[in-house]
C-alpha cells in the first residue's frame, strides 16, 4: 500500500456515457508512488502523512529517496503498527505543552463544581468550544489537579471513526475502571472486574457475568443468561447504575467524557441513561466536552451546567506567544498577525507558530526567537486545515453550499447579497443559515437594516473558501460582483474595492481595472498612498490584455496617474523613473499627444515634489507644448496648474501667477467653467476610454474658483504685483 496526503481535485470524469468519481493531482500520484515502490505486505508513506500521524503510528524512517519527477528528495516511512497516543491531547503532550494560559474563570468554575460533588451534590459540567478552543486541554489541567488531591479520575474519549464502533468510548470508560489493558488475559480481566465488584457491594456478584460479556472477556463456565436485546440492555443498565451508587459511597470521583459528538448512538444513550442519571448523594462530577453543533435532551436538566470556552484574549495570546516564540521586538508585528489569523484559538496558534519555526520564517529557540522572513510567507499548516475541512465536510450538502458560496463572499456578508447569490428556495436558505449559526461556522452581526452574518473563525472562511475547485469560486465571484452593483448603485464609489476584489477574482481583468480605477478615484481625496494601491493594481491588470490603440492610452494614462500621486506622496524618483519610461514608451507608439501630454505632466510634478526644481520645469514645459497640439481645453488648464505649481515651489512667483492667468485665459476663451464634470474626465480620449487627465478631476472642474484663490494667495505674498 501507499499512503500520501494532500490537497486534491474530486469530481467526476469521462463523458455522458461513463462517469466515474475520482480524485486527481499531484497528492494522488504520489501516494501511486509509494504504492509501487512497497514490498508485499507493506506499507509506505510520505513525510506529508507521517507529519500527520506520527505518535499515532509507529514508522520507521526509511530516509529520503529520490522519486521520479520530482526535483527535490522525497523522505519515505514504513508503517509498522498502531503507536501509544489515541488522541491530539496526547499528541501534544508528547510534543511539550505550551503554557497554559486565560482559563482562570472557567477552572474557577469546575473547582466550584466539584466542592459540590464532594459535598453529595453531583454535577454534570458540559464544556462546548469549537474545534482547537482547547476544551481537552482544560479538562486534563483540572483532571490533574483532581489526581493531586487523590480524587478518583475515570475517562472515555471519542475518536473521530468511532460513530462506526458500537459503545467504543463506554468499553473504555469501564476497561480503564476496572484497570484492564490490552496485554491482560481473558482471565486476568474477570479477576479484576470480580475483585473490584465485590469490594464495592458483595450484592453484584450476580451481575458478574453480564459484566465478563459486556467487556467481551465471558467466563465459559459461567456465561451470562440469555436474554433478548431489549431484556439484556435493560439488565446491564440497571447493573452499571448499582455499581456507579456503590463507587460513589465509597469515594468522590471525576467522570469524564471526551469528544461527544464523536460518540455512537449506543454511547449516547449510555451517555443519558446512566451517566447523568444522578442519585441523591452522588459524590460524582461529570464532565463532558463537545462541538457546538452536539445537541442532547438531557442538557436541559437543572442539575446540567453549560461551560462555554471562548477564544484566548489579547493578554493570553500574548503570554501564549512570549512562552513559543519570545518577546524579541521584531516579533511584534508577527504577533498581531497571528492573532488576527486564528481569532484566539490556542490550537490554531501553536500549529501556525511551529509552522513559522518549520518553514524558517523565525529562528532561535523556545522563548527566544527573531523574525528573519516576512511574516506573510507562512502558508495554513496542514493540521489546521485538517480540523476545519473535516468539520466542513461533515455539514450537509446544503449548509456546506451556503458556507462555501458566503466564503466567497467575504468574512462579512449581507443576507440580501447571499439570497441572489445562492439561488436556493424561498425557506432553503434561512433554515441553512440557522443550522449554520447553531454549529456556530456563523454568527449574526446584525438584523437591521439588513441581516448581516460573519464567520465566527477567520480560518474557517479561508478553508471553505480553498475547499471548492477554482472554476465554481469564479462563477461566484463574478455572481457576487453583479448582485453588488445591483443592489448598492447609490454608494458605487464606496463599493468599487470591493467590486474590484470580486472581478479580478472572477478572472475580468478589464471590469477588475475599472472598479480599481473607481476606487482610486473615491478614495484619493483623502489617502493618497491607498490611491496609488488602487492605480497599481489598474496597472498591473490592463498589462495583462491583448494590446489595442485604445489600451495602449489606458495603460500609458494609468503610469501619469501613478506619478502624480507618487508626487502627492513625496516619494522618491527611482519608481517615478521605471514609470515615466514604460509611460513615454506606451504613449509614443499609441501616438496619441493627449497621454503623452500626461505622462510629462505626471513625471514633471513628481521630479518637482521630490526637490528638482528648475529640472522639473522641462517636462512640464513639454506637457504644455504637447497638450496645446490638440483641442482639449481642460487638459490645458490641467498642465499649467502643474506648471504654476513648480513656479511656486521654485520661488518665481511672477511666473506662477502668469501661468495661472493663463490657465483661467483658457476657461474664459472656451466658456466651459460650469460645464465640465466634477466626477468625470475631459479630455477626448477620457470621454472614449474612460481614463482622466493626470492632473484632471476636481481642480479642472473648479478651475476658475481655484485659479482665483491662487492668485489671491500669490498676491498677499508679492504686495507690488497687480492682484
Amino acid at each position: 500500500m501507499g499512503l500520501n496526503s494532500g490537497e486534491v481535485v474530486v469530481g467526476k470524469i469521462g463523458d455522458d456515457l461513463r462517469m466515474d468519481y475520482s480524485a486527481l493531482g499531484h497528492t494522488v500520484g504520489l501516494a501511486q508512488r509509494m504504492e509501487q515502490m512497497a514490498d508485499p505486505g507493506k506499507a509506505l508513506l510520505t513525510g506529508h502523512t507521517a507529519k500527520l500521524v506520527s505518535g499515532y503510528f509507529q514508522l520507521r524512517d526509511l530516509g529520503e529517496t529520490r522519486i521520479k519527477g520530482l526535483s527535490d528528495l522525497l523522505h519515505v516511512f514504513e508503517l509498522e503498527g498502531v503507536g501509544r497516543m489515541r488522541t491530539r491531547l496526547e499528541v501534544s503532550h508528547a510534543r511539550g505543552f505550551s503554557k497554559f494560559v486565560g482559563r482562570q474563570s472557567e477552572m474557577a468554575a469546575l473547582e466550584a463544581a466539584l466542592e459540590q460533588a464532594i459535598a453529595g451534590n453531583a454535577q454534570v459540567i458540559g464544556v462546548v468550544a469549537d474545534a482547537g478552543t482547547g476544551k481537552s486541554r482544560l479538562c486534563y489541567e483540572f483532571a490533574e489537579r483532581c489526581r493531586a488531591r487523590e480524587i478518583a479520575v475515570y475517562e472515555a474519549h471519542g475518536v473521530a471513526h468511532g460513530k462506526a464502533v458500537p459503545l467504543l468510548p463506554v468499553l473504555e470508560f469501564w476497561r480503564g475502571y476496572f484497570g484492564i489493558t490490552e496485554l491482560d488475559t481473558a482471565r486476568a480481566a474477570r479477576d479484576k472486574i470480580a475483585g473490584r465488584m465485590l469490594l464495592l457491594d458483595e450484592m453484584l456478584v450476580e451481575g458478574l457475568p453480564l459484566m465478563f460479556d459486556f467487556l467481551g472477556v465471558s467466563d465459559p463456565e459461567r456465561p451470562a443468561p440469555p436474554l433478548g436485546p431489549e431484556a439484556r440492555q435493560r439488565q446491564l443498565l440497571d447493573l452499571i447504575r448499582r455499581l456507579a451508587r456503590a463507587r460513589s459511597a465509597r469515594e468522590p470521583a471525576l467522570a469524564l467524557y471526551e469528544d461527544l459528538h464523536w460518540f455512537d448512538r449506543a454511547s449516547e444513550e449510555f451517555i443519558e441513561n446512566v451517566v447523568v442519571e444522578i442519585a441523591p448523594g452522588n459524590r460524582t462530577l461529570v464532565l463532558l466536552n463537545f462541538r457546538p453543533e452536539y445537541h442532547a435532551a438531557w442538557m436541559q436538566r437543572s442539575y446540567y451546567q453549560q461551560l462555554p470556552l471562548l477564544p484566548l484574549g489579547p493578554e493570553a495570546i500574548k503570554e501564549l506567544f512570549a512562552d513559543l516564540l519570545g518577546s524579541d521586538p521584531s516579533l511584534h508585528r508577527l504577533r498581531e498577525l497571528v492573532r488576527e489569523r486564528t481569532g484566539g484559538n490556542p490550537f490554531f496558534i501553536e500549529e501556525i507558530v511551529q509552522s513559522l519555526i518549520e518553514t524558517g520564517v523565525v529562528a532561535g529557540s523556545r522563548g527566544a526567537y527573531q523574525l528573519v522572513r516576512p511574516a506573510e510567507e507562512v502558508g495554513l499548516p496542514a493540521t489546521v486545515q485538517s480540523v476545519l475541512a473535516a468539520r466542513i465536510d461533515r455539514l450537509p450538502e446544503r449548509e456546506k453550499r451556503v458556507l462555501q458560496t458566503a466564503s466567497v463572499i467575504g468574512e462579512r456578508f449581507s443576507e440580501p447579497i447571499l439570497r441572489r447569490v445562492a439561488d436556493l428556495g424561498d425557506g432553503d436558505l434561512p433554515a441553512a443559515l440557522h443550522a449554520l449559526t447553531s454549529a456556530e461556522f456563523l454568527y449574526q452581526e446584525a438584523l437591521y437594516p439588513e441581516a448581516e452574518y460573519a464567520f465566527k473563525h477567520p480560518l474557517t472562511q479561508e478553508v471553505a473558501y480553498r475547499s471548492q475547485l477554482a472554476e465554481r469560486r469564479a462563477r461566484v465571484h463574478a455572481a457576487v460582483a453583479r448582485a453588488i452593483e445591483e443592489r448598492e448603485s447609490g454608494k458605487l464609489g464606496e463599493r468599487a474595492a470591493r467590486l474590484a476584489y470580486h472581478w479580478e477574482h472572477a478572472g475580468e481583468a478589464r471590469e477588475a481595472a475599472k472598479w480599481h480605477r473607481r476606487a482610486a478615484e473615491w478614495v484619493g481625496a483623502n489617502n493618497p498612498a491607498e490611491a496609488l494601491r488602487h492605480w497599481g493594481s489598474v496597472r498591473d491588470l490592463l498589462d495583462t490584455l491583448p494590446e489595442t490603440p485604445e489600451s495602449l492610452v489606458e495603460r500609458a494614462a494609468v503610469r501619469a496617474q501613478m506619478m502624480t500621486h507618487l508626487a502627492r506622496l513625496g516619494d522618491l524618483e527611482a519608481q517615478a523613473t521605471t514609470l515615466f519610461q514604460e509611460g513615454r514608451e506606451l504613449a509614443t507608439r499609441s501616438g496619441d499627444p493627449h497621454v503623452f501630454s500626461q505622462v510629462l505632466n505626471g513625471f514633471g510634478l513628481l521630479r518637482l515634489y521630490a526637490g528638482a526644481g528648475t529640472e522639473a520645469l522641462d517636462p512640464l514645459l513639454e506637457s504644455i507644448r504637447r497638450a496645446d497640439e490638440t483641442e482639449d481645453v481642460g487638459l490645458r488648464v490641467a498642465v499649467r496648474y502643474g506648471l504654476s505649481a513648480a513656479y511656486v515651489y521654485d520661488g518665481r512667483l511672477r511666473e506662477s501667477l502668469a501661468a495661472f492667468h493663463g490657465a483661467a485665459l483658457h476657461l474664459r476663451a472656451s466658456r466651459i467653467r460650469d460645464r465640465i464634470p466634477v466626477s468625470s474626465g475631459n479630455d477626448s480620449s477620457s470621454r472614449s476610454t474612460g481614463w482622466p487627465t493626470a492632473g484632471g478631476g476636481r481642480f479642472v472642474s473648479d478651475g476658475g474658483r481655484m485659479i482665483s484663490t491662487a492668485s489671491l494667495w500669490l498676491g498677499r505674498r508679492c504686495p507690488e504685483m497687480d492682484r
